[in-house]
């Protein structure tokens, strides 16, 4: 019994996307040639044909590519949520330090949001950030995301200094610096 397969095993194997049934190989040769000079002046009746169902498929592979645009209200939710997530993880690395007597103790929190729209949202921007890195002072930032506090010992934390927000669009990452102290 040791050689044979059971059942629930025989198709676990690496599974493969399935292909468009279409075959536009002959389409792009013949656009190849049309746009390399080497094809004739005319084109038959059956070559346009191939050409023309071959544009129509391309419309409809990119047009099925591009993403959804978002109501309002849609970028608005994820903009909270997003949020909600920076005030807890700001406020997880908040804990007490020797250096928080000074204001000196540091935090710094990265994050994903690869939707310009929404990080523009999170921010209170009208547009998407045209800057790669900008300053906020701590009631700005506050104002913007929400009263960060935390408690350590017998005494509260508070955001100090000022808040450093980069931002890369093309790689959808940010990230979030600053101080804090008692």
């Amino acid at each position: 019994m040791a050689g044979t397969k059971r059942a629930s095993e025989e198709g676990t194997g690496p599974r493969k996307r399935a292909r468009s049934n279409t075959d536009f190989t002959d389409a792009k040769e013949l656009v190849e040639a049309v746009l390399d000079g080497d094809a004739s002046d005319g084109l038959g009746a059956a070559d346009a044909l191939k050409v023309a169902k071959y544009v129509r498929w391309l419309e409809s592979a990119v047009e099925q590519s591009k993403p959804e645009e978002q109501s309002p209200a849609e970028v608005a939710g994820r903009a909270e949520k997003l949020q909600s997530a920076c005030v807890s993880g700001i406020k997880k690395q908040m804990s007490w330090k020797p250096s928080c007597k000074t204001g000196t103790a540091k935090w710094s929190y990265d994050g994903v949001c690869p939707d310009a729209a929404v990080f523009a949202a999170l921010l209170g921007l009208s547009a998407p950030p045209k800057w790669k890195m900008h300053k906020y002072t701590v009631a700005e930032f506050e104002d913007i995301i929400g009263r960060i506090k935390a408690s350590a010992r017998y005494s509260s934390l508070y955001l100090r200094g000022s808040v450093n927000v980069r931002y890369q669009p093309d790689e959808g990452t940010f990230k979030m610096s600053g101080s804090y102290g008692c």
